[in-house]
């Protein structure tokens, strides 16, 4: 929901409260199109149609701009929230960093997760071929390790 959608009541609270957004700079472009909206109601009253169209483009771009500078600001708070997280993350001095995996560690890892998929899918269709058969009347009592698998 953009800014400009919100009711009064819940811009205010939401401008009150310890949030990155709204701010400053996105409460003064709405009490501008507020301003733009009221040049807008005195050229209706004067029958003056180029100022109603101004100030509608004017309150228009206003909203927008409201919209745009919460957006960029919650995009710098969360920027120079994870900057300060790595700044004292790198202070601690009990931190550890984990090394990067060698290429060969990289396959055998990998190697792993394919051999864990296979017995992963060989349970599975024992699974469903034991139910298969015991639906026929037939139970097939043997298990894995007595086959050698």
């Amino acid at each position: 929901m953009t800014l400009s959608q919100l009711q009064v009541g819940e811009f205010l609270a939401a401008l009150g409260e310890r949030t990155p957004a709204p701010a400053s700079g996105a409460a003064t472009a709405l009490t501008a199109a507020i301003a733009a909206a009221l040049v807008e109601l005195a050229g209706r009253f004067a029958g003056d149609e180029e100022s109603v169209v101004r100030a509608k483009a004017l309150w228009s771009r206003l909203s927008e701009l409201a919209d745009e500078d919460s957006g960029a600001y919650t995009a710098f708070m969360a920027d120079r929230n994870d900057a300060e997280a790595i700044c004292t993350a790198v202070q601690q001095q009990n931190m550890r960093f984990v090394p990067k995996k060698t290429l060969e560690q990289q396959d055998i890892q990998a190697l792993h997760r394919a051999r864990q998929r296979l017995v992963n899918h060989r349970t599975a269709l024992i699974s469903q071929m034991r139910g298969l058969l015991l639906d026929r009347g037939l139970p097939l009592l043997c298990r894995l390790h007595e086959r050698g698998g």
